[in-house]
């Protein structure tokens, strides 16, 4: 049995050089809603930066802890689960390994997310909440299994090829 589709999730990304290593990329969302908003990247000075913004690694685990949180808070309204307080914690951990290529090569090495709520649901009714929460955070469902990114690259206005 296949599920039903019950809606999709499209953005478009573009980001373009601004400084050192600052990168403004404008997110545009087509599909459920319609929205565009920039956001601004840098890195610290530990990678030749000026700390101007976040690094890119803070927003995807913004977008991490944030999708999960929000999902629960969701679902627990539907499913009319009270919620008094949540707070979501997240380690994340990456290795940079030697690269014979480049300067190094990035491996994700794991993730560990602690779930604080105050609730007078059941824990039975709470775990369920959070496992569907879980099911339904894109961010983590997009972690959660191999996937298949495709690059092409551009150069001096020539067509696209993969690379």
């Amino acid at each position: 049995m296949s599920a039903e589709k019950v809606f999709d999730v499209v953005f478009e990304s573009e980001g373009v050089c601004v400084g050192k290593l600052r990168n403004e990329v404008t997110n545009t969302a087509h599909k459920p809603f319609k929205v565009s908003r920039m956001l601004a990247t840098d890195e610290g000075h530990f990678q030749g930066g000026e700390d101007t913004a976040p690094t890119p690694l803070e927003f995807f685990l913004t977008g991490l802890v944030g999708c999960l949180m929000t999902q629960i808070r969701v679902f627990a309204k539907k499913k009319k689960i009270e919620v008094r307080d949540l707070a979501v914690t997240c380690r994340a951990h990456w290795e940079a390994l030697s690269d014979p290529d480049m300067p190094y090569a990035a491996r994700p090495v794991g993730f560990e997310v602690d779930i604080a709520l105050d609730s007078d649901a059941s824990e039975e009714a709470v775990r369920a909440l959070i496992d569907g929460a879980k099911r339904a955070c894109f961010v983590e469902a997009t972690l959660a299994q191999k996937n298949e990114i495709e690059h092409t690259l551009r150069l001096n206005r020539a067509e696209p090829v993969a690379v």
